[in-house]
């Protein structure tokens, strides 16, 4: 299968998961589109591709940014106001990350989208607001 092919397919396959999916779901797949551009972002690194991990990087940020604007800082309060600092924490991390090719920046903003990843899914489904 060649890449504009695959891309298509994967392309497909996001589309339909977002139509049926829930909020909490698409937080999920956001978190998840997030990790996988910054994991693809470290092997351009080492690649020394440089200008892919500028594109996975910005995708990242752009995701990171979608994610910011959804929080209900009315209804989310405290835990809302520190997500928004943490998601800005994040993207500082990944654009001095994109500045400097350096890859323990990535591993650290990684390691947070994984912590944020895991307290959303031990969200109980009673809490989700679905």
């Amino acid at each position: 299968m060649n890449h504009a092919a695959l891309n298509q397919y994967k392309s497909v396959g996001v589309q339909s998961g977002l139509t049926d999916a829930t909020p909490h779901q698409m937080i999920t797949m956001l978190l998840d589109g997030a990790l996988d551009r910054v994991a693809s972002a470290r092997g351009a690194i080492q690649r020394s591709e440089m200008a892919r991990k500028g594109e996975l990087l910005g995708g990242a940020i752009a995701i990171i940014d979608s994610m910011r604007a959804s929080l209900d800082y009315d209804k989310g309060g405290e835990i809302s106001v520190n997500l928004g600092m943490l998601y800005d924490y994040i993207e500082g991390r990944l654009v001095e990350a994109n500045a400097t090719a350096n890859t323990a920046l990535l591993d650290e903003a990684s390691s947070l989208l994984r912590e944020i990843k895991a307290g959303w899914v031990a969200i109980p489904a009673d809490v989700r607001g679905v």
